[in-house]
């Protein structure tokens, strides 16, 4: 069996093409296919970005109304789960809270190498087109709202995330 190829298109500046590793992160893999599948990611927004470091979104619309997904077991070495895929430019891994199994449904692209993310964080894939799409978000002008730092000025919105299998 193949690994599962996403696309992450991204309204008005294209679409991210990734693999990803079910070897590596089973539980994670299945849990964002499943999300993929039912359409959870349109009309979401990456909320966080910070150039250099990586892009963040997955879990809140336009009005930063968090969507609710279920947390999943973070699947990382410092959670007792073997996981060597690193936090290297371009691969995708889950958000979360300081509790190690809160990842629900949040993502982040790395946009260049953060080996002290290692063994921290449940990294689950890696992009293999489309890197110009995530550098240009990362290039995007940031503010503050809310309670949020690094947020783009312009709304970064996915338009879908779909699964070729």
């Amino acid at each position: 069996m193949s690994n599962p190829i996403i696309k992450i298109n991204i309204k008005n500046l294209g679409t991210i093409t990734a693999e990803l590793y079910p070897e590596k992160a089973p539980i994670t893999v299945e849990n964002f296919v499943s999300l993929a599948k039912s359409g959870f990611y349109s009309g979401l927004i990456f909320h966080r970005v910070i150039s250099g470091f990586m892009i963040q979104g997955g879990g809140m619309d336009t009005s930063f109304a968090q969507k609710p997904a279920k947390a999943i077991k973070g699947e990382f070495a410092r959670n007792g789960v073997p996981n060597d895929l690193k936090h290297t430019r371009g691969v995708l891994s889950m958000a979360r809270t300081n509790m190690p199994n809160s990842a629900s449904s949040q993502f982040f692209i790395m946009h260049a190498d953060s080996p002290f993310l290692d063994g921290q964080y449940a990294a689950f894939g890696k992009v293999t087109e489309g890197m110009e799409i995530v550098d240009k978000i990362a290039s995007s002008r940031t503010t503050r709202y809310g309670y949020y730092d690094d947020v783009p000025c312009d709304v970064v919105m996915i338009e879908s995330v779909t699964v070729e299998e």
